[in-house]
């Protein structure tokens, strides 16, 4: 990789993207920064996720980045049927969230931003999803166990939603979860 010798930030406090980064075998620290996640109205749904990732990065860049170290940040949103679902607030909307996408295909995008003081790459990735169609019942259950409110799309594909609801993944499962892993190795081979 032609990034020996850097250290790695990981803009995000999600738990799923620090266990698919730490799955790459890169060592990192976390650093999270609060921002406005809101991008211009008029940014198309397939660059938003690129577009708030942009954003994220923006945040750390320059004073927060050393010559040595590389910054990943990422964000995740979920499209269905062209509107941008986003997190849940609450139990109420999660449930109308899953309902919305249950029986349906959805594009989940996910906008990756690597970054470091000499050299930018940003990308999205897209995998379409299919859900069976659920019973609410079964979307109310999930809700109440699982809390997805930290979720695009009010899911978690590696929980019990992932096992029981979705018949099929076209693209990347990881991209999914929230870090496109295949590609942010790809990138750093020649970053």
């Amino acid at each position: 990789m032609s990034t020996d010798g850097m250290k790695f930030i990981l803009g995000s406090a999600s738990p799923r993207r620090k266990m698919l980064l730490t799955g790459l075998g890169i060592a990192f620290r976390v650093e999270v920064k609060e921002i406005d996640e809101t991008c211009p109205g008029n940014v198309p749904a397939d660059q938003l996720a690129a577009c708030i990732a942009q954003r994220k990065s923006d945040q750390f860049f320059p004073s927060h980045i050393r010559p040595d170290e590389i910054l990943i940040t990422a964000d995740t949103i979920v499209v269905q049927g062209g509107h941008v679902i986003g997190k849940p607030r609450d139990r109420k909307e999660a449930i109308a969230m899953i309902s919305r996408l249950s029986g349906r295909m959805h594009r989940v995008y996910t906008g990756v931003c690597i970054r470091s003081l000499q050299k930018q790459v940003l990308f999205t990735e897209m995998s379409k999803v299919w859900f069976i169609p659920l019973t609410p019942q079964a979307i109310a259950e999930y809700v109440d166990q699982y809390n997805p409110y930290d979720k695009a799309g009010a899911y978690g594909i590696q929980e019990w939603i992932g096992y029981a609801g979705i018949a099929r993944v076209e693209g990347s499962f990881f991209n999914v979860m929230g870090l496109p892993t295949h590609r942010v190795y790809q990138e750093l081979l020649v970053f």
